[in-house]
């Protein structure tokens, strides 16, 4: 265990055609996992990683047992290779439960199948069309909770993701969600981007997909993880089982706490934070939050080797 070491794993958004491509080439655990992971399912999630289509691909119950896949095989290619055990772990949203496989709680086979079933409760609890999330930078996060209410009017949107200082994701009903952006420009935000997804993540829209979550939960065999697992819900490890499922079910309608999350490493001493899965997003987002962190991403050969090398020293 490298005491000084934590990795953290990326959710939906960091998904495209091909993510794992390159992994796959050099270590050959990267597909026996995902021929797992599709055995699991019934679905070719090889086929859907490598090939596509982008649609399918972002779709939520497909996203996110392809995500958690990618960030798994990530974590193990850097076992397989001699990197060190983390002393923490954490997931953003989704990546939470590549956490959990990854820090023994949680098997591969039962989480993919957990995802998957995760991903269509979200989509069936809100239906297409009338939700939403999108990005607000360059507001403090008091007054984006503020504009949210006051964009409200008896719908739901509400802050949803604490992505990094100056970036707060909002979700909830449609138009609730572009009257705060309207809301959000007026006062001076940078920048209100709608995002390209077909859930309202995290927000009380949710509840109905939680309550359906929390049932599958109590089928599935959970044990305390081998590595604290810091939980989006309260930036802390659970201490039962559980408790492990209630944040898991309460995470889904309750905002990820990601600053405070990275904040809670670098105080429990942590010094470098390795990002493993497709993509740089939470590498970008952690040095926003703390440029003393050294964050390094693993998702292909190079990186991998890079990170090995500087970890290692």
């Amino acid at each position: 265990m490298n005491n000084k070491m934590a990795m953290i794993f990326p959710g939906q958004g960091s998904q495209s055609i091909g993510m794992s491509d390159a992994l796959a080439e050099s270590f050959p655990l990267v597909k026996e996992l995902y021929q797992k992971g599709s055995d699991a399912l019934g679905l070719d999630l090889w086929r859907l990683v490598h090939e596509g289509p982008a649609e399918a691909l972002n779709s939520t119950e497909n996203t996110q047992p392809a995500m958690l896949t990618a960030g798994v095989a990530a974590y193990r290619v850097w076992v397989d290779q001699g990197g060190p055990q983390p002393a923490t772990m954490a997931g953003h949203s989704l990546g939470e439960y590549s956490a959990l496989v990854a820090a023994g709680a949680l098997r591969f086979a039962d989480a993919v199948k957990l995802v998957a079933a995760r991903g269509r409760f979200m989509q069936e609890a809100v239906p297409a069309g009338t939700g939403a999330m999108a990005a607000i930078l360059g507001l403090g996060d008091e007054e984006v909770r503020t504009l949210c209410q006051q964009a409200a009017q008896g719908e739901v949107v509400e802050a949803v993701n604490f992505n990094a200082p100056g970036q707060v994701v909002i979700a909830g009903n449609k138009a609730a969600v572009e009257r705060a952006m309207a809301l959000a420009k007026e006062a001076g935000a940078k920048r209100a981007l709608p995002l390209p997804v077909s859930v309202p993540s995290h927000c009380a829209l949710m509840k109905p997909a939680a309550e359906r979550l929390a049932e599958m939960l109590e089928t599935v065999d959970l044990k305390l993880p081998e590595v604290p697992v810091l939980h989006n819900v309260d930036v802390g490890p659970a201490e039962t089982v559980g408790q492990m499922r209630e944040k898991l079910v309460q995470q889904l309608y309750s905002p990820v706490r990601w600053v405070e999350t990275i904040q809670a490493m670098k105080a429990g001493g942590m010094e470098r934070i390795v990002e493993a899965g497709p993509g740089k997003v939470l590498t970008g987002l952690g040095r926003r939050i703390d440029k003393s962190l050294e964050f390094v991403p693993v998702f292909d050969p190079a990186s991998l080797e890079k990170a090995l090398e500087e970890t290692n020293a």
